[in-house]
């Protein structure tokens, strides 16, 4: 996750490495003193992916229908997350091949080095930023609904969506410049040069991506329950949201804004805590099993890659937070899986006696009915409910 690309110094080498490009001395250490580490990665990291990439392209597919897009600029940016999720899991799954079962794979390449650390921070940077950028939409939607039709358009959301990916690739652009494939060790970590410059670029950069961005959506969303409270006995409310959020409700939104804020806060507090909480001096096993600071760093390890897992479920089971909160979502994903075969007969009987009728008129209408005596005004045209087949069904009375 985030944490993955930092960097540490330790007594284990001379220079700052990423934390997936650790020497096999420390996986070593990894496996006998604290295996729940490794088991962590290798159990529950695949579950995520197969959730991940299963789900994120039907919910890609569904928000980017035409149906869902029309006039629903909050689908938009949903759309895209699910793009840039399943995108940061494919990555992660290359990643964790090296990492965790120490498969060498951009390590070793000249190039690959710098591209892949630039291309992995590229979602991880642009997924809250897109959260931030509907939580807003949805604030202007609620809060301010007089303008909600000049912000809050599709059009808009696509500009706006562009916008952040390029300021992403941007700020993740300056990962070719820190990290450096070296041949004769056949490993890639920053150089010693660029030590203290990446320390402050990745604490700066992450602390105001994962905790500034979150601490800011978490506000805006406080904002909009206010209001939401504020006008929940009137009948505005629903004309209110109705531009913007279109097929999107306020909850999925506000939803998906909370479990940001719940999986990111924590890795950012975590993240900081690399500073304080630092590996022991090398020796044998059962020393270092003795050493109080080896077990503390140890326990910092288990803690945060228990925290990386939750924040890689940020990647990976939005569809679920989609189907509880919106009905609309349900109803597309019981379209696409072909749900519509386990209705009931009673539906489905519904469904063709509605279909099948047609209203029209006739021009024979020249019929005067009468009901109790009262007579019914000539020359009106009479309505009647044909078939498909053209066949009469039944007779109403004459159009009033």
């Amino acid at each position: 996750q985030i944490m993955e690309n930092s960097t540490y110094s330790s007594d284990l080498s001379s220079t700052t490495m990423n934390y997936s490009e650790l020497s096999p001395g420390f996986f070593e250490i990894f496996d006998q003193l604290a295996p729940q580490i490794s088991i962590i990665d290798r159990v529950i990291s695949p579950i995520f992916y197969i959730i991940g990439l299963t789900a994120n392209p039907i919910t890609t597919k569904i928000w980017l229908s035409r149906k869902m897009r029309k006039n629903n600029s909050s689908a938009i940016y949903v759309g895209v997350l699910s793009i840039v999720h399943t995108i940061f899991l494919l990555l992660h799954i290359i990643q964790e091949l090296n990492y965790a079962w120490g498969v060498s794979s951009y390590t070793r390449m000249s190039v690959m080095c710098e591209v892949f650390n630039m291309a992995i921070f590229v979602p991880q940077y642009y997924a809250p930023l897109l959260v931030l950028a509907f939580t807003v939409e949805r604030y202007i939607a609620v809060n301010h609904p007089f303008v909600k039709e000049r912000f809050c358009t599709v059009k808009r959301a696509i500009l706006v969506s562009i916008g952040l990916l390029i300021f992403s690739l941007q700020i993740a652009s300056l990962q070719t410049y820190i990290w450096r494939y070296h041949p004769e060790e056949g490993m890639c970590y920053p150089p010693y040069e660029v030590e203290n410059f990446e320390k402050i670029w990745t604490l700066t950069t992450e602390l105001i991506l994962f905790m500034f961005v979150p601490v800011c959506v978490l506000v805006v969303n406080i904002l909009v329950i206010k209001e939401i409270r504020r006008i929940t006995y009137q009948s505005a409310l629903p004309h209110q949201t109705r531009g913007c959020g279109g097929h999107t409700s306020t909850i999925t939104l506000l939803s998906v804004s909370f479990y940001l804020i719940c999986t990111l806060l924590p890795a950012s507090i975590v993240f900081a805590l690399q500073g304080v909480i630092k590996p022991g001096q090398t020796a044998d096993m059962e020393t270092m099993a003795a050493d109080p600071v080896w077990k503390r760093y140890l326990q910092y390890m288990t803690i945060r890659k228990i925290v990386e897992e939750l924040c890689l479920s940020n990647y990976s089971c939005y569809f679920f937070i989609y189907y509880i909160t919106g009905e609309s979502f349900r109803k597309e994903v019981r379209k696409l899986c072909c749900w519509k075969f386990f209705k009931s007969e009673k539906d489905k009987n519904t469904v063709t006696s509605k279909s099948e009728y047609t209203l029209v008129t006739t021009d024979n209408a020249n019929i005067i009915k009468s009901d109790k005596g009262r007579n019914y005004a000539a020359n009106r045209p009479e309505y009647i409910m044909i078939t498909k087949d053209n066949t009469n069904k039944h007779e109403n009375s004459t159009a009033m």
